[in-house]
């Protein structure tokens, strides 16, 4: 049980330049005893208002210099401040806020909202067990308009889908690996880099870009350069749901339609997934 959206905007200042973070935070907890389930004894049940305000407070006293050090630092105080507690799971994900630029001069305290991608991350416990971190990025939405295609792929009596060797690949990202058990990381430096890995492996050059003859292709570039250049990650999953644009038949207005007005196909659109990870980690 726990206390899900935990929605709040914590503003740190230094001088007169100010910073913000807004998160949504969910705390869920598992107690050594189901008492409260089997019998209706709440007397080992922490209230959720509690659980809610208890983060509040972390908030303000530690800040949020990362999102996977303001999780860990929800379960580390409820391993070491209640003993009822078996185990702990936060999830915390950001607001992407980003400060505003006049001229290429960083505003002090304006920011806008950019929706180029969701942070996120999880940290669970067990008592007497490791700290686990996981972080993420989600709702990421990209779009190449060439140099991707579909080709040589199984046919039957049911296949209608012609064979491609130009077309766009447009989809919405969610990934999330795993760091092992937790250590002394620079988290927001990781993810950094590791959003750069996968707007480079789904690009490709700025100058030229990638051939991608498949989307799943392109999840497992982008999976195989995070894990060749991050070595702190240990296993990745990246899911791709993906959007088809149809070219605008014009020909009964005249005109000819070379691939320059298309309509987005909404539903029902594909998707494909993967989980990749190291060969060491899954033989620990």
């Amino acid at each position: 049980y726990g206390k899900n959206t935990i929605k709040f905007l914590r503003l740190h200042k230094e001088g007169k330049k100010q910073f913000v973070k807004e998160v949504e935070v969910c705390a869920h907890l598992r107690l050594t005893s189901p008492q409260e389930y089997l019998e209706g004894n709440n007397s080992l049940v922490i209230p959720t208002d509690t659980i809610k305000n208890i983060v509040l407070v972390l908030a303000k006293k530690n800040g949020i210099p990362s999102l996977e050090q303001f999780a860990i630092d929800i379960c580390n105080h409820f391993m070491t401040t209640f003993c009822q507690v078996a185990y702990v799971k936060a999830y915390v994900q950001e607001v992407p806020w980003q400060r505003l630029h006049e001229d290429g001069v960083p505003h002090i305290h304006s920011f806008i909202c950019v929706p180029d991608g969701i942070r996120f991350c999880e940290a669970e416990q067990c008592r007497n067990g490791p700290l686990i971190v996981f972080a993420g990025i989600k709702d990421l939405k990209l779009m190449k308009t060439t140099q991707s295609g579909f080709e040589g792929f199984y046919k039957n009596e049911h296949t209608t889908l012609p064979e491609r060797h130009d077309r766009i690949l447009c989809g919405e990202f969610f990934c999330k690996w795993s760091y092992g058990e937790c250590k002394d990381f620079d988290f927001n430096c990781i993810w950094k880099k590791i959003r750069e890995c996968i707007l480079e492996a789904f690009a490709g050059p700025p100058d030229c870009g990638e051939y991608s003859p498949s989307y799943q292709k392109t999840v497992n570039c982008i999976q195989m350069l995070v894990l060749s250049r991050v070595p702190q990650v240990q296993v990745i999953e990246v899911v791709l749901n993906n959007t088809f644009y149809n070219v605008v038949d014009m020909k009964n207005l005249g005109l000819t339609n070379d691939k320059e007005v298309l309509v987005p196909v909404e539903t029902p659109y594909g998707s494909c997934a993967c989980t990749l990870g190291r060969k060491t980690f899954f033989e620990a």
